[in-house]
């Protein structure tokens, strides 16, 4: 069955880093679109980056361009977003989605950001 397991979530201060991870299993990982989405709380899910099956392709919302890096390992079926010049505005459950952007298939059971002084 289809798994995606992420990690990766923490407490930062506002301007720290983090990397996400998602672990991919069940599918075929090369073939398939890649989101990262979150959720705020009280908020819908909004997609935050996608990445093409090859990885040549990516796009980001225009609230974390520049900021975020979407990246793959098609070998190990990982999936990461490294998030760089964090802001309050960025905690939320982050979830890996298969799919393209809010036409995804499968989520994961989220990871938790929390940016806070």
């Amino acid at each position: 069955q289809v798994q995606l397991v992420e990690s990766g979530g923490d407490l930062a201060q506002p301007g720290g880093s983090l990397r996400l991870s998602c672990q991919a299993s069940g599918f075929t990982f090369d073939d398939s679109y890649m989101t990262w989405g979150r959720q705020a709380p009280g908020e819908e899910l909004e997609w935050v980056s996608v990445i093409s099956p090859d990885g040549a392709q990516v796009d980001y919302a225009d609230s974390v361009k520049g900021r975020f890096t979407i990246s793959r390992d098609n070998v190990k079926n990982m999936l990461y977003l490294q998030m760089d010049s964090l802001k309050l505005d960025d905690t939320a459950v982050y979830y890996c989605l298969r799919g393209y952007k809010k036409s995804f298939a499968y989520m994961g059971q989220g990871t938790r950001v929390t940016v806070s002084l």
